[in-house]
């Protein structure tokens, strides 16, 4: 199983939805754009420069996920994951949740039940645990965070069950995803754990069903 690095999220990255926001408008240019005054602008160019402007100031974050129709016995809030599925669900309203392809436990170190986020991370160090150093000797006993071949990837959400993880992947690792692989954790595509992470605080309700 992977083992997360114990440093925590300062507050700001724990806050929910804003800070993709903020890193949005901090990429901004300085300089305000100014349209041209010295001829007219017709309506529907006006209308469309309107409509992009919002698209990349108000994007729409769910758009490029699938949604789709669950339980209404699951409360919002919760994240479900169906490991024979290979599919994590983070219910969104009733019965609707957003759908992400994963990576599961692979055979013998399969988990159900309920968990909780206990901490969320941006970009963790990993040191690999014992049984994986076992399987795979030739990993190195340390790789910061950020490096391309950490398999923590982007983001880790950690739950309160021992050395296990909702997190990232690395570029060779993508392939993974849709099979039985992991030592325990739940692994996802970097764009998709990115955008789990920015949904979730510590503290949020999980449930495995194998």
């Amino acid at each position: 199983m992977e083992k997360i690095e114990t440093k925590r999220c300062s507050p700001d990255q724990d806050r929910n939805p804003s800070i993709a926001r903020s890193r949005f408008w901090a990429s901004l240019p300085q300089r305000p754009y100014r349209l041209p005054m010295n001829r007219p602008w017709r309506s529907t160019q006006s209308i469309a420069l309107a409509a992009l402007l919002v698209a990349l100031v108000f994007p729409d974050v769910t758009a490029a996920w699938e949604t789709v129709h669950v339980s209404e016995a699951i409360p919002p809030g919760w994240i479900v994951i169906n490991a024979r599925k290979r599919s994590l669900f983070f219910i969104i309203n009733e019965g609707i949740a957003i759908r992400y392809p994963i990576a599961v436990p692979k055979r013998g170190k399969e988990w159900a039940g309920e968990a909780r986020v206990n901490g969320k991370y941006i970009r963790p160090d990993w040191v690999p645990p014992p049984d994986v150093k076992v399987d795979h000797p030739e990993l190195p006993n340390f790789i910061r965070g950020g490096s391309p071949n950490n398999p923590m990837g982007a983001r880790a959400i950690t739950l309160d069950r021992f050395q296990v993880a909702i997190h990232g992947t690395t570029a060779k690792m993508r392939r993974s995803i849709g099979a039985a692989a992991s030592y325990g954790c739940i692994r996802m595509l970097n764009e998709d754990v990115v955008n789990l992470f920015n949904r979730v605080s510590v503290g949020t309700p999980v449930l495995m069903i194998p």
